[in-house]
């Protein structure tokens, strides 16, 4: 069976190189804040084109902390509205919300399925301070659009990465167009740790001074505490595997790029919606989603056939329980986004066999 994400396999790929980092790691005697960690922000940053790249725990962490240093400068405060895409998950609501923040949800692009800057600046109100474009999927948002539009209203502008590890626009890297950035290096992630973990980039010095910060009980000095801070910070084990993978990741995402682009010009079914991209653009295919009206009746016919399959993601946000304040808003193409989406396997150890039964598979698919 195709796995839909293979991690044993991905990871075993590069599994001495991981044993050499860890090992590395445990007879430094030093576990959190060394130099590990010292060297793959400064490799990140590097990678993304910033000046600054801020390790944490995990991406959630990533956004939460860039809202609440906003908070801590001036920048913001409690009540402000926050634009972002209706469609996305959970996370990015969850960091607006935990800084007592407001999110305005507004409807996706229908084909990319990220935020449109017809409809962002149509939701600007005298309460936005802040834009947060999720570059779903593994493509990068419309940033330029976007940045106009922030310089034009004063807004600030917050990127959620967490699927976007070296996504582009003309060679300007994901992580590099907002004021700051928060990154997942979740397990599945195309960069992924073996845990937890997550980074910020900026290239604001005050803002990456603040958060460094903030992620460390809020101490620049030991023992000395300018903010009531938290402990949301990226260790050495998690920084040393992130930097081996790190060097894997340019060869990763090619053999996502080369599955996705055989999907896209040999799987030729009208019940199946396939994405859409511009050339422009460095799609890095965190995942690949199709759209199927009838869902349950396509993903049964993929798994009876040995076919692993998921979606990503079967309730929006604002259908949630723990957002049922919003659960009255009208979203009716992220609803259907989000009762049509299929996310096909696109795990880079996929062998290109693989790939050609389960595109001849899809195009024998019919309907009830």
């Amino acid at each position: 069976m195709p796995k839909f994400l293979d991690l044993k396999s991905i990871n075993a790929q590069y599994r001495q190189e991981l044993i050499d980092a860890c090992t590395r790691v445990i007879d430094s005697g030093w576990y959190i804040m060394g130099t590990e960690l010292t060297q793959f922000e400064q490799e990140f940053a590097a990678f993304c084109g910033t000046k600054h790249a801020i390790g944490v725990a995990n991406g959630l962490d990533a956004l939460t902390l860039v809202l609440r240093a906003w908070k801590e400068l001036g920048f913001i405060e409690s009540g402000d509205e926050v634009i972002v895409p209706a469609n996305t998950y959970i996370a990015s609501l969850l960091a607006i919300t935990e800084n007592e923040l407001t999110p305005v949800l507004v409807e996706p692009d229908e084909h990319s399925y990220n935020l449109r800057g017809t409809t962002v600046e149509a939701a600007i109100t005298s309460k936005t301070k802040v834009i947060l474009p999720v570059h779903l999927y593994g493509l990068i948002s419309p940033m330029d659009e976007l940045c106009t539009i922030a310089k034009k209203h004063n807004l600030l502008v917050l990127e959620d990465c967490a699927q976007a590890h070296g996504a582009s626009i003309n060679g300007k890297k994901a992580g590099s167009w907002g004021n700051a950035s928060g990154f997942s290096f979740y397990p599945g992630k195309n960069l992924g740790a073996l845990g937890d973990g997550g980074a910020i980039t900026t290239d604001d010095d005050q803002l990456a001074e603040v958060l460094m910060a903030l992620r460390n009980y809020g101490s620049v000095q030991k023992y000395e505490n300018e903010y009531k801070g938290v402990n949301s910070r990226l260790d050495e084990i998690q920084a040393a595997m992130l930097r081996t993978k790190l060097n894997h990741l340019a060869s990763d995402t090619h053999k996502r790029q080369h599955i996705a682009q055989r999907y896209s010009n040999e799987i030729d079914n009208h019940l199946v919606a396939l994405p859409k991209w511009s050339n422009n653009e460095h799609h890095v295919f965190h995942l690949f989603v199709v759209r199927v009206k009838d869902r349950a009746h396509f993903m049964q016919f993929l798994l009876s056939h040995d076919v692993q399959v998921s979606i990503h993601y079967p309730i929006p946000p604002h259908k949630q329980k723990a957002y049922q304040e919003f659960g009255h808003q009208s979203l009716p193409l992220t609803e259907t986004i989000h009762a049509e989406i299929v996310s096909l396997p696109i795990d880079p150890t996929l062998s290109e066999s693989d790939v050609t039964d389960i595109i001849n598979l899809i195009n024998g698919y019919q309907q009830c």
